[in-house]
């Protein structure tokens, strides 16, 4: 079916949410294979956001720029800026099925535990099917 509509980060702060962001779980996307994921956000001079990730898969580095188009949606259904962000992107294809993502991300490599949990319950609750969640690998990762 359709998307659903989560609710979103009220009043989100850009200005607060640029920088580095470590990928802690995901729903799986075939763009990342790698581990010691990290993202990185930056405003271009036009405006726009450029997103920066960088991986390593199979022992190499991997640099690649934001793999959404322009019309992706890219939601921050919450984050307190310092420490914890969880993002959702679904695409309809047709009103017949949907693609989706979703990550949670930190400040720092490793969450607590209930930092991770909280993140999920709330992605449940908003109606997102985790069953094909998985945690990125980030140890023994070096910071560059």
């Amino acid at each position: 079916g359709p998307c659903p509509a989560p609710k979103v980060q009220p009043n989100f702060n850009l200005q607060q949410y640029l920088g580095k962001w470590y990928e802690i779980e995901k729903l799986p996307a075939a763009f990342e294979r790698g581990k010691c994921i990290e993202a990185n956000y930056a405003i271009r001079k036009d405006g726009t956001i450029q997103v920066l990730n960088s991986q390593f898969y199979k022992d190499k580095l991997g640099v690649s720029f934001s793999y959404f188009t322009p019309y992706s949606p890219y939601l921050v259904l919450t984050t307190d800026y310092t420490t914890l962000s969880v993002v959702y992107s679904c695409t309809d294809i047709l009103r017949l099925f949907h693609v989706e993502y979703a990550w949670i991300l930190g400040r720092s490599r490793f969450l607590p535990p209930e930092t991770v949990r909280y993140a999920k319950n709330l992605l449940i609750s908003e109606g997102i099917d985790l069953f094909r969640m998985k945690a990125t690998d980030q140890m023994g990762c070096k910071d560059y």
